[in-house]
């Protein structure tokens, strides 16, 4: 049906139009042009074809045609939403886009730029074809670069950040780099106390001598234009804080002004209105705030105390005004005001469900609970209870409860500031984290067992750069799982090894880092400009047992028939572990992406362990891994998991190796596609008797990695993407089965089939 419809691309074009079959640029001089691209050039054509796929198919396009021409008909309205009408070919939009592109390569350097638009129409078709031709020419250079600052000061501030300048000696007369020039002078100053500063007090002359092509820049400041406002800012000079006033539950309606309310206190140097509630402690307020009564005015510390407020989940609404107030013993002064909106400080939900199972009657409740401010320091309790029961009725025999029962609890809390004893108050002010402390108990009844689960956390979080980069300390984390009562052979009865561990003893305490940085742009940031590569690295590390193991040491704690130390009867884990990885996407276009991803781990259990607890073990196979196996069934190494009964729990390592790259398209409506390779094993450090074949040699890892191919398609809906992926086999390191499935596949043996939420990396 689409190759039908492709055929029939004019099908909706109008009599006396043309369909907009092909646009293109060439750069016609014949020389080599580093900084111009005909892809970047692309993105300033005002009129392109319909949007091609897939090496050429426009599928959108072959969408729509196949509609008829009944506007009315159910099936015609919705194919020809969910495709592209055809681009009928407009020549005043490619007189805009000759415009364009001689405006974008003159801003470029490239002044005597030629753009000839070459038109080819095929009535007979009802197509055209548009190819842009550009002759370049020779670039301006900046042969020399000097400044007429008359201000001595201001010459001083300006030339002292010169090695940061985005324009050098040499570079091309790129005008978009020049006003970057501007911008970054102009932040500079506002930094260092120039609040009035705007980048059109910066003026550049250029002086080009005839016949040639080198440009002497000269960069001159401007006197402040006269103002009603600030008829005493007669030259650019410094301006100096007066006084920080805060507002803590500001109303646009009810005050203007310079009216806040009567309600007011002092604390530190900060002037507080309130509303008779004081929800807000001083102290936060003084912690958050960086603008300082008496000193210079600095731009930075305005956005810091904007990313400070923030953190504060009671405070719904933040704006800082900066007011100027007039010159005063031979300085110019002004007032900062910090307007904060309140939001609500408390939220509860519950819940309740009943169940009948086969005559079982059972009920739920669920109690969740948030306040927002508990302490009056911005920090958030989040509390959660569960209780839920179902009765039993027939033959008891053999078990050890006659129900269903469980009783949960959560609690926990977030500060808006580093809490650690013994840290100096500007430490924690520079590093702005957050501290959770978190806890959590599980009682559970069930026929077969009794079992306890709880667990506590102590980590920290903050960010950097808008966010861009992350960090999560995890100070200490505590999981435990007891089993205090169950049925005879309970354990020996569960097959699934994975579902055995959950359900076995065990207690890991660790210590651990997250790292997450990108260079993804804001999308506020993205407006009009298209980012064409990004970046995401992740790392973690973490180590358990270390603190558990030395005080067994020094309190001389005799090891038990195992040779190991216990806690609470129960053997405690030991170990480090570490893994990164790395992701690049480059944007072919705004349809169409190429992504690559590498990633490494290791993990190393030692002191009281001699292998790794089963949940903190590398595995491979699944939607987000090597994809022409399922998910835990690749690996680790050689080993051949058909040999054995109950391999799942052996398809476990301790070091991680696999990297894939895959082609994205958007197709049509939300639906994308994805071609990819993967690659990618476990192994284990040591040679463990369960796992023939696991073990990780540097002279044969490499003939153990396995590969995959395969296609996807993916559900765009904007907020989440839902990803069906398949997977085929394409070399397959197990022992004693088939090397290379690409040379003779067979869909039973090799094909896989993954469904996930979210892009694989």
């Amino acid at each position: 049906m689409l190759v039908v419809g492709s055929c029939a691309s004019t099908k909706h074009v109008p009599d006396g139009k043309l369909l907009l079959d092909q646009t293109a640029i060439h750069i016609t001089d014949g020389k080599q042009h580093s900084d111009v691209s005909s892809t970047e050039l692309l993105n300033y054509l005002r009129q392109t074809e319909n949007h091609k796929v897939l090496g050429g198919l426009k599928l959108q396009l072959a969408l729509y045609n196949m509609s008829g021409r009944d506007s009315s008909n159910w099936f015609n309205r919705w194919i020809r939403r969910v495709g592209a009408p055809p681009v009928l070919y407009d020549s005043t939009l490619t007189e805009a886009s000759v415009r364009q592109l001689h405006t974008a390569l003159h801003n470029k350097g490239y002044m005597n730029n030629v753009v000839t638009p070459q038109v080819t129409t095929d009535t007979a078709r009802h197509k055209a074809k548009v190819n842009y031709l550009i002759t370049l020419h020779d670039p301006y250079y900046i042969r020399s670069i000097s400044y007429n600052i008359p201000d001595d000061t201001l010459r001083h501030l300006i030339l002292a950040d010169s090695v940061r300048f985005p324009v050098k000696v040499g570079d091309l007369l790129d005008h978009n780099q020049i006003d970057s020039w501007r911008q970054t002078i102009t932040e500079n100053l506002r930094k260092q106390g120039y609040y009035a500063f705007s980048k059109e007090y910066i003026t550049f002359d250029a002086d080009t001598a005839a016949g040639e092509r080198s440009v002497d820049i000269t960069l001159t400041t401007r006197d402040p234009y006269q103002s009603e406002r600030m008829p005493y800012y007669t030259k650019h000079r410094p301006f100096y804080v007066r006084q920080v006033t805060y507002v803590t539950a500001y109303d646009p309606v009810l005050m203007h002004d310079g009216y806040f309310g009567t309600d007011t206190l002092r604390y530190g140097n900060l002037d507080i209105y309130t509303d008779g509630d004081h929800y807000l402690r001083g102290s936060i307020l003084e912690e958050c705030n960086f603008i300082t009564p008496g000193q210079r005015y600095d731009a930075s510390d305005v956005d810091r105390t904007y990313k400070a407020l923030g953190r504060l989940n009671i405070v719904k609404f933040i704006n800082i005004e900066i007011r100027p107030v007039g010159e005063v013993d031979g300085k110019i002064w002004l007032d900062a005001y910090v307007l904060l909106t309140r939001d609500k400080a408390q939220s509860v939900s519950a819940s309740l469900e009943g169940t009948n199972s086969e005559g079982d009657l059972g009920f739920g409740i669920g109690l969740d609970y948030q306040h927002r401010n508990i302490m009056r320091g911005a920090e958030t309790l989040n509390a959660k209870l569960r209780m839920s029961y179902e009765s039993l009725s027939g033959n008891l025999n053999g078990l050890i409860n006659n129900n269903y029962s469980e009783y949960a609890a959560e609690v926990g809390i977030t500060y808006p500031k580093f809490k650690f004893p013994l840290l100096s108050p500007n430490f924690k002010r520079k590093i702005q984290a957050s501290t959770e402390l978190a806890t959590s108990f599980d009682y559970q009844e069930r026929p077969e067992y009794t079992r306890i689960i709880a667990g506590a956390a102590w980590r920290y979080l903050w960010t950097e750069h808008q966010a861009r980069m992350r960090h999560t300390l995890n100070l200490f984390d505590l999981n435990y799982v007891y089993l205090p009562r169950s049925r005879s052979n309970f354990l020996d009865s569960i097959a699934n090894p994975l579902l055995r561990y959950s359900y076995e003893d065990h207690f890991i305490m660790r210590l651990g880092y997250n790292f997450y940085k990108t260079n993804k742009l804001p999308t506020t940031l993205l407006t009009n400009h298209f980012q064409t590569n990004v970046y995401t690295w992740r790392a973690a590390a973490e180590m358990a047992g270390n603190l558990l193991y030395g005080i067994s040491q020094i309190t001389g704690q005799h090891r038990e028939a195992d040779d190991s130390y216990k806690v609470f009867g129960i053997r405690y884990a030991q170990y480090f572990k570490m893994e990164g990885d790395y992701s690049f996407t480059h944007y072919i276009d705004t349809r169409q992406s190429v992504a690559l991803h590498v990633g490494a781990g290791v993990a190393v259990p030692y002191g009281n362990s001699t292998v790794l607890p089963f949940e903190k073990r590398f595995y491979a196979g699944g939607a987000n891994s090597v994809r022409g196996w399922g998910v835990r069934t690749l690996g680790p190494g050689a080993f051949n998991a058909a040999k054995s009964q109950n391999s799942f729990i052996y398809q476990c390592g301790d070091i991680r190796l696999d990297a894939s790259i895959e082609y994205r398209a958007k197709l049509f409506w939300v639906i994308e596609m994805g071609a990819f390779v993967d690659a990618g094993n476990i192994w284990t450090i040591r040679d463990y008797e369960d796992q023939p074949g696991g073990v990780f040699r540097f002279n044969k890892f490499y003939e153990q990695i396995a590969l995959a191919y395969g296609l996807g398609v993916r559900l765009d809906f904007t907020y989440f993407l839902l990803r069906f992926d398949m997977g085929m086999k394409a070399h397959n390191p197990a022992s004693a089965q088939e090397h290379w499935p690409l040379l003779h596949p067979r869909w039973n043996r090799d094909c896989e089939f993954h469904f996930s939420v979210g892009y694989p990396f």
